[in-house]
């Protein structure tokens, strides 16, 4: 175009033409700039301008230059994006306001949107662009929280359920498998062969309890909507049924369990969560002292008063053994404790030193209130 001589308008004050070659080179350099250095890129672009103007200006450089204004807004910061578009806006103001102040030609106003084309329209155009690539940038990030939490959420739904599975698993079946080892570890011992009848009877019995609830825990995981029998939730009204199986298991040991229900008569009836609760507690309470505890009196106590929680405490003679009469996996205190932390409540389960002298005491205070009512497993 600049050799063929094809000029947008005559030079100003003696210009020669061959400057509008060099700016048309310094402008066409100045994009390689667009992208790392917008700014500068858009004052060397507005420099070489500038010379092809007053050289005659090629329609091309115009075109290079349209696009350093979009460009200067799209990659530069925020502030530089904001103020771009308002200085084009107040460059065509000033192109349209000026030239028919000077000249009294209404001609004159073609220059305003002859400027409006060559910058504001490209820094609106860029403003455009940038704000809808923020918002879907922003929406992105908003799509990506919201799985990271979803996937959180899921995660900590699974360990929930993992934890509820384990309880279960351990509350359920520890107790049998325990009464197993401990009958099965005297059968091989005595050799009175009434004895070892009776050993293997219980443990016969709680062979058979401990894989019925097995199956019936096995049942529910694979299909907990479609079971055969209601699930039957463990209360306290159970609980003698839970001391009768105790004892039978207790006698290699040589433990006296006692019940003193304290509870006042006609009281209202506990939540389920609260009644599960403490009856698991109870149950893995007597597990441990049929494990663990030395020969002697086994005390479970229940009592609340008038607005008070649920007290559930188990006390088992605590003497020097030489080991546990059957392992022990550790976790039945962990369970015992995210049981009544889901309630709210307290439980402490340590050595203390009363009456009898040195004692394994088991304490838990389940609230009773509507704030345990809630499903807890």
């Amino acid at each position: 175009m600049w050799a063929v001589g094809v000029h947008n308008n005559q030079s100003f004050f003696h210009t020669p033409r061959w400057l509008g070659l060099i700016a048309l080179v310094v402008i066409s350099a100045a994009v390689l700039l667009r992208r790392s250095r917008p700014l500068i890129g858009l004052g060397v672009g507005t420099a070489a301008l500038g010379v092809d103007i007053l050289s005659g200006g090629l329609a091309v450089t115009f075109l290079i230059y349209t696009d350093l204004v979009y460009a200067a807004v799209m990659y530069s910061g925020p502030l530089a994006a904001r103020r771009i578009p308002q200085i084009c806006g107040l460059l065509t103001g000033l192109a349209t306001v000026v030239p028919l102040a000077i000249f009294g030609d209404p001609v004159a106003l073609l220059v305003g949107p002859f400027v409006a084309l060559l910058t504001l329209t490209p820094a609106w155009t860029g403003t455009v662009v940038r704000n809808h690539r923020e918002e879907a940038a922003a929406a992105r990030l908003e799509a990506e929280r919201v799985a990271l939490l979803a996937e959180l959420d899921r995660r900590e739904a699974v360990a929930s359920e993992r934890s509820r599975m384990a309880r279960e698993l351990h509350d359920m079946v520890a107790n049998h498998l325990s009464a197993i080892a401990i009958h099965s570890s005297a059968a091989l011992s005595l050799k009175d062969p009434a004895a070892t009848d009776e050993a293997l009877g219980v443990i016969r019995e709680n062979s058979v309890r401990g894989l019925a609830e097995m199956r019936r825990l096995i049942g529910l995981l694979r299909d907990p909507g479609d079971t055969a029998e209601p699930v039957a939730i463990s209360t306290l009204d159970a609980l003698d049924t839970l001391l009768d199986q105790a004892r039978a298991n207790a006698r290699p040991g040589g433990q006296d369990i006692v019940l003193s229900d304290e509870r006042p008569a006609g009281a209202d009836p506990l939540p389920a969560p609260v009644e599960l609760a403490a009856y698991r507690i109870v149950q893995e309470s007597l597990t441990n002292a049929l494990k663990h505890a030395a020969p002697g009196r086994v005390d479970v106590t229940l009592a609340h008063r008038a607005d008070g929680p649920l007290e559930v405490s188990v006390i088992s003679p605590y003497g020097d053994r030489s080991g546990p009469r059957a392992p022990g996996s550790g976790t039945g205190l962990i369970g015992m404790r995210e049981r009544v932390n889901l309630l709210g409540g307290t439980l402490d389960a340590g050595p203390v030193t009363g009456p009898r002298g040195m004692v394994w005491q088991v304490r838990a205070a389940l609230p009773r209130g509507d704030e345990s009512a809630q499903s807890v497993p």
